[in-house]
Order: structure tokens, then C-alpha cells, then sequence
């Protein structure tokens, strides 16, 4: 009987730096949103992924960045925690940017301990430089910190992936698997939902406001007829934010239901019908209850 297999995997590094591409590549499902802009992960989300005999728990965890809200701290708390609680972590760090200042930090934490018990290292987006300026890059990295593997991916593209996956289900650790061979992610539907909106929000919206909004689902009720009916809130910090959300006359209120409708039936398969709703709440990130939404730990740190 062929030995089964199973461990956690973090996946940290900076903002935009890959880590929910990889992850929903690893998975062959999207169960993390990803856009263009930083910061899109805002609490730890669990993706499983079976290779073989190996099931494979991959924690995507908020990036890793200088702090200023209590939202930012909960976020790097979560992210730090995600890798202190894994058998394996993965840096990703950017080939074209190389070792920047965040990338220093995140090591100074890995040498302090807060990786958890092996660390290895994940170049990507490795189609953006040449191959001289990979291998500088990659030497620099590797004087910085003793990590146990490199590899050079390129995640959007898939590029490296299967080898970082087939090293990953051998190096987890011996042992039953702790899901459904046919579940794809830990995490509440509710919460996937509301960051599924949230993720055509950043899309749809400019400059700072998606990072001042958050999106919670309240009610999640399946129908006779298979579909379901999924409530959802914005928060907004200002009544001029919560006019840009609507749009003129309602138009990209509009656009961003019926795209995060859409993404909703993809993940579930079958009919949603998705009703959103836009409240200016100004302290909603003071709130314990708004960061228990985003399963995220409270920490206020207001004078």
C-alpha cells in the first residue's frame, strides 16, 4: 500500500510577489483572488492540492509589509503566524526586483525563527529578466539565507511549478490526509464569496479607495432549485467613497455584481443570485466584528 502524505505549506513574501497565482496553480482551481494591485490577500487562505500520494495544504497569507493601520498589523500578524504553524514555507520573491528592502525584512524574520521548520526559496516571474541577472539575483538570495531548495518558477505561466509541486509532495510528511480527496480549499464559502466581490471592486476601482473598503457576506441561503442567494455588504470609510462605488446611476454597482456573480457560480457550480449593498461605516477598521469577517485577529493599537 503506497504511503499517503500530508503537510502545510506557507507561501510568503511581498505584496503582488505571486503567492495566490502559485497557490491557485498548485490547486488547478482559482480559490484566491488575485489583481494587479498589492495587498489584494487579506487574511490566510487554505488551498488543497493532491499530488500522488501527497495531499498538499497551501496557506496563501497576506504580504509581508511595513505596517500603518491595525488592519495592516492584523494582516502581518496572519502572515507571520501562516509560516510560524507550517511543516514547509516558501519565499517568493520577484525575480525583477531582487532583494529589496521589504525582501530584507521578511529574511531578518526568517533567521529569527518565524519560517517554521524548512524554508526554501521561489524566484518568480523569472520571464522578466535574463538569465545572468537570475543567476546574480539567485546568489544574492542564497548568501542571505541557508534555504533547504531554489527554484525558479514563473506561476501565471505555470513554468517550474511542477517541479516546486513534485519536491513539495515528497517533503511533506508521512501521514494521513486531513480532507475530502475532492476539496480544494478550508475555508468558509462566505468568506471566499465577499472576497470574490472585493476582488472585482480593486479591479473596477482607482488609487486608494478599494483599500478602504471591505466586503462581508451576511446571509448565504441555498433554494430548492440548487441556486443560492448570497447577501453581501460594502463598507465604506466616507459617504464620497460609497457614491464612487455606486457609480453614475448605479453603473458600476452593476458591473461588479454581475462579475462577482459570475466568478460565484464559476466556484460553485451552479446559479447564484448575488445582492449587494453599500453602508458608510467610518470606523470599520476599529471593529473586532468586521476583522472576525476576514478571519483575522483584532489588535487595536490606537493611543
Amino acid at each position: 500500500m503506497t504511503e499517503t502524505r500530508c503537510g502545510f505549506v506557507a507561501l510568503i513574501g511581498e505584496p503582488n510577489a505571486g503567492k495566490s497565482t502559485l497557490m491557485n496553480r498548485i490547486v488547478g482551481s482559482r480559490i484566491s483572488i488575485v489583481t494587479h494591485k498589492v495587498q489584494t490577500t487579506r487574511t490566510r487562505l487554505r488551498g488543497i492540492a493532491l499530488h500522488g500520494a501527497s495531499q498538499i495544504v497551501l496557506v496563501d497569507t497576506p504580504g509581508l509589509f511595513r505596517v500603518r493601520r491595525n488592519l495592516d498589523r492584523a494582516m502581518v500578524a496572519t502572515a507571520w503566524a501562516g509560516a510560524a504553524d507550517a511543516d514547509i514555507t516558501v519565499l517568493l520573491v520577484e525575480a525583477h526586483r531582487g532583494i529589496t528592502m521589504g525582501t530584507e525584512t521578511i529574511l531578518d524574520g526568517l533567521r529569527n525563527g518565524a519560517g517554521g521548520k524548512r524554508v526554501v526559496l521561489a524566484i518568480n516571474k523569472i520571464d522578466k529578466v535574463k538569465s545572468n541577472t537570475l543567476l546574480g539575483i539567485t546568489q544574492d538570495l542564497t548568501r542571505a539565507f541557508a534555504f533547504g531548495h531554489v527554484f525558479m518558477i514563473c506561476a501565471e505561466r505555470g513554468h517550474g511549478v511542477g517541479d516546486l509541486t513534485n519536491w513539495l509532495a515528497a517533503a511533506v510528511p508521512a501521514g494521513p490526509w486531513l480532507y475530502h480527496e475532492d476539496q480544494i480549499a478550508d475555508v468558509p464559502m462566505r468568506l471566499l464569496a465577499a472576497d470574490l466581490t472585493r476582488e472585482k471592486l480593486m479591479l473596477r476601482l482607482h488609487q486608494e479607495l478599494p483599500y478602504y473598503l471591505t466586503v462581508e457576506t451576511e446571509n448565504w441561503q441555498a433554494r430548492k432549485d440548487g441556486s443560492v442567494r448570497v447577501d453581501q455588504v460594502i463598507y465604506v470609510i466616507r459617504d464620497g467613497h460609497k457614491g464612487i462605488v455606486l457609480g453614475q446611476k448605479g453603473k458600476t454597482i452593476k458591473a461588479v455584481s454581475q462579475a462577482a456573480r459570475a466568478a460565484l457560480e464559476e466556484l460553485i457550480g451552479g446559479k447564484a443570485h448575488l445582492f449587494l449593498q453599500v453602508k458608510t461605516r467610518p470606523e470599520w477598521e476599529n471593529e473586532p466584528e468586521r476583522y472576525k469577517a476576514m478571519g483575522l485577529d483584532f489588535r487595536d493599537t490606537r493611543a
